[in-house]
Formats: C-alpha cells, structure tokens, sequence
C-alpha cells in the first residue's frame, strides 16, 4: 500500500501528549473485536491516526495486533511533519510512518482506523464531520474506533463506527484505580464530554452505572473485578450492554450507541 498524493493534510496539529503502553486496553479490545476480520482481509492495513510526538502506540499497536492477526500492517499518520521525521527510525516490517490528517494518506481502504485522544483537541460540532470521513475510508467490513484516555491509560472510552456510522460505546478502566464507574466520565470522548448533564442519556447511564456499582458493594469482598462483574450484569437490565463476562472481567463494558447518542445538535 503507497502513499496517495496530497497537497495539505485535513486536520490540525495537536498537543502530540503519549507515553508507552497508554493505549493498550483500547488495543486489548481492538484485538478481540477486529481480529476476524484481519485475519480475513485481503489487504489487512491499520491507521493509527495522530500517533503524537512519540511512534509508542503505532509500534505497541503492531505487536498487539500481530499476536491475533500475523499479517496485520500498521500505517502510524501524522499532520505533524516533525514527528513523522523523528518516527521514521521505529520503521520496519510492517510499520510505515506518513504525513497527513483526516484524509488517510493511503491508497485503498484499511481494515481499521484507530484516532486516539485526537478529536479530544476539537470542537463539539467538528466531530460528525470527521467520523463520516474517516468511515468513509474504510474496507467493507472495516471499523473506526475514536476515544480518548487519560495519560498512563488508566481510564478509557471509546466510540466504535463502521461504514455506516456510530455502534457502540465502550468504557474501559483499571479497576484498582475506580472509586466509581463515573469517573469515567472525565474521559469520555468529545462527542459525549459535554452532554454529560442532566437530560441527556449519558449522563442517565452513568447514574445509573453509580447505583449500581453501590448496590454490588457486598461483592467487594472478593475484588474490584467481581463487583465491576455484579454492577455491569444489574445495569444490563436497564440498557443494552453488547458484550458479556468475558469483556467484563477486563474492566469493560460495550452499549450501543443508540442508547448514550446525544440528544440533539
């Protein structure tokens, strides 16, 4: 896959803040969700969009990826020229490092696109605009994944889009470091940040989320995980988790999107 031709990449310069390993369980999660349809794909290319002042996540994000799907290759894109220099040194066998922005710099449609702690940096109206771009570069079959974390990758979440648009939102967290699950909040990416308020649905969820985390205090007894486990199984009964034990043991939970999409504009 080469580099198309561009004359100025789509986008703005961001802050470029990463350090190793703060990404991984958006890649723990990547891995379970997309491997099939890597290790399916014709072509199985990956974007990791905005990698930052440091190549960290680009190169964590081909081992990880590798481990399920051998051969994935990763495409780190940056609109920084300075970083993409600096980057190039951590190329090899399956990793490349370009110029560029929204537009993915690429000839034909990757597989996966991950943009992490990237639209953080933008304006609430600018995030539908860039979501559909970038899922419309993706294969038939592709994904999307956009969120935000803090900055050791403790807390996370992240919204998952195919061609069509917005799936599911995932919440990810070290369970050891959780008072309560809307902690998470201060993490939710832009298209959910602001709407944390009263009225809106994921300000609901998140109270919900609370309530039933306090009701699952007794299971503390045998751990972080065992109450995060009982509070997820209770708050499925209100709203339409996706996923089951097997995610929540990691500290996540998956809802579909439909359930926590804004209100209005």
């Amino acid at each position: 896959m080469s580099a198309r031709a561009i004359r100025r990449p789509v986008g703005n310069v961001t802050r470029g803040t990463t350090n190793p390993n703060r990404l991984r369980r958006m890649d723990r999660w990547i891995a379970a969700v997309q491997g099939r349809a890597l290790r399916s794909a014709v072509d199985p290319v990956v974007i990791d969009l905005g990698y930052g002042a440091a190549p960290w996540t680009a190169v964590e994000l081909l081992e990880r990826l590798r481990g399920v799907a051998p051969r994935t290759r990763v495409v780190g894109v940056e609109i920084e020229p300075a970083r993409v220099a600096a980057a190039k040194a951590y190329e090899r066998e399956g990793l490349v490092f370009l110029h560029g922005g929204f537009e993915v710099p690429v000839v034909g449609r990757p597989v996966l696109i991950r943009a992490a702690n990237v639209l953080r940096q933008y304006e609430e109206h600018e995030v539908a605009g860039v979501w559909e771009r970038l899922c419309g570069r993706l294969a038939p079959g592709g994904l999307l994944v956009e969120g935000t974390c803090d900055e050791i990758g403790r807390r996370h979440v992240w919204v998952a889009l195919g061609p069509e648009g917005p799936r599911t939102v995932t919440f990810a967290a070290r369970l050891g470091s959780l008072e309560r699950p809307s902690d998470l909040a201060e993490r939710l990416p832009k298209a959910l940040i602001h709407r944390n308020v009263p009225g809106e649905a994921v300000h609901r969820f998140l109270r919900d989320f609370d309530l039933a985390w306090a009701a699952a205090a007794p299971y503390a007894s045998y751990g972080a995980r065992q109450r995060w486990i009982r509070a997820v199984r209770d708050l499925g009964g209100d709203w339409p988790v996706t996923d089951g034990p097997g995610r929540w043991r990691q500290g996540e939970v998956t809802v579909e999107w439909g359930a926590l999409a804004p209100s209005g504009p």
